[in-house]
């Protein structure tokens, strides 16, 4: 069988990639360092839900109708092992995620750092304002968040930060180095904070 010409270099060169490439008796590979091993949790519950009314407003400073959501959280962790070969616990970790959609869920969520609306609390009652309009809801329907907006971004940014204080409280010796929590608001529609723990 009659092999051509370029075959032939094609083959040399695969050959030759194929050997240990040496470079004055040393491998060329010897200063790689390999990459280091890095371990994470992600847990993503049924229950981790809360179901929340609440309204945009958008950068035209134009606010959407007030509406709702059924929302779904996810949590990622990546962090070093402790002794027992574990990131975190799940079975301690997943009722505080829970506890924090709970504390969401069944209620109204308003921003309080939107310079496009006034909030003004009342003991029976919250007041919004927003350019002409006025919205009345009861004090105890509402939740309050230091966000500019209740966008899924910010959503997912707030419950990390719940999350984060709660893991540092719960398990103060874990080594978590970074957090990524998903707040869906719809099928495959979400929003993802990422951030160092």
């Amino acid at each position: 069988m009659q092999v051509k010409a370029a075959e032939n270099v094609e083959l040399l060169i695969f050959l030759s990639l194929a050997q240990p490439c040496r470079l004055k008796g040393q491998s060329l590979l010897a200063n790689v360092r390999t990459m280091p091993r890095t371990f994470s949790i992600e847990v993503a519950k049924d229950y981790f839900n809360f179901a929340s009314a609440h309204f945009l407003i958008f950068a035209n400073g134009r606010r959407e109708p007030l509406h709702g959501h059924n929302y779904q959280v996810s949590v990622a962790m990546e962090g070093e092992l402790d002794s027992a070969g574990v990131v975190l616990d799940f079975i301690a970790f997943k009722p505080l995620v829970k506890r924090i959609c709970d504390a969401l869920d069944h209620r109204t969520l308003i921003q309080t750092a939107s310079p496009a609306i006034e909030v003004r609390r009342r003991a029976r009652e919250v007041e919004l304002r927003y350019k002409k309009q006025k919205i009345i809801l009861p004090r105890q329907d509402v939740i309050l968040l230091p966000l500019v907006n209740t966008s899924t971004e910010l959503l997912a940014e707030h419950v990390a930060d719940q999350i984060r204080r709660s893991v540092r409280r719960t398990f103060p010796q874990s080594k978590i180095r970074y957090l990524e929590v998903g707040v869906e608001e719809a099928r495959s529609q979400r929003g993802i904070y990422r951030g160092e723990f």
